[in-house]
Parts: structure tokens; C-alpha cells; sequence
């Protein structure tokens, strides 16, 4: 883990809620900054924690949700670094086309 690293944490049960917080406070603590996904009432933003808010909901849904935000983060950083959105890297590694 360096300094300034990235890490995205996803939030989306109550029960784990501690537990996401004190993996995310060990990785804060080595340097890294952390985004916050999920429907995390407690949350508060600091200069290392970023928090993005869903609506909250049944847990069985919750993911889903994660994940349509995770898609638009993915696609706004890799636009703003210039990469092609259309052709990823490495894409025929992970789809076999017949």
C-alpha cells in the first residue's frame, strides 16, 4: 500500500458495517484514501474518506445499486486519464468471442 493509493470500499449491510470501517481505517492508516460506497448513515467525510450515498433499501438490492455507481466512477476516470472508452486494454483477455 503507497502512499495516496485509491481504495474503494462498498457498504451495503448494516450488520458489516463496522467491520468495512475498520478495514478501511487499517488502510487509511498505511496512507491510502478511501471511497466509500454504499448506505452508510455514520459516515463522515475526513481528508482521507470520501463517502458517495445511496438511498437506503432492502440489503438484497443494495448492491445493485453499487454497482451502476462503480460504473460511472469507471468510466469518468478512465475518461478523464484519455483512455479509450470504447476499446479497454486487454479486453480479449477476459471475452472469448465465437
Amino acid at each position: 500500500m503507497e502512499e495516496d493509493t485509491l481504495v474503494v470500499a462498498l457498504s451495503n449491510c448494516g450488520r458489516l458495517y463496522g467491520k468495512i470501517m475498520s478495514n478501511a481505517e487499517q488502510v487509511i492508516s498505511r496512507g491510502a484514501k478511501v471511497l466509500l460506497i454504499g448506505n452508510c448513515p455514520d459516515a463522515k467525510e475526513t481528508e482521507k474518506l470520501s463517502y458517495i450515498g445511496l438511498p437506503e433499501g432492502n440489503e438484497l438490492y443494495s448492491p445493485s445499486l453499487s454497482v451502476i455507481v462503480l460504473q460511472l466512477f469507471s468510466y469518468y476516470v478512465a475518461a478523464n486519464k484519455g483512455l479509450d472508452i470504447d476499446k479497454p486494454r486487454n479486453l480479449a483477455k477476459s471475452v472469448t468471442v465465437e
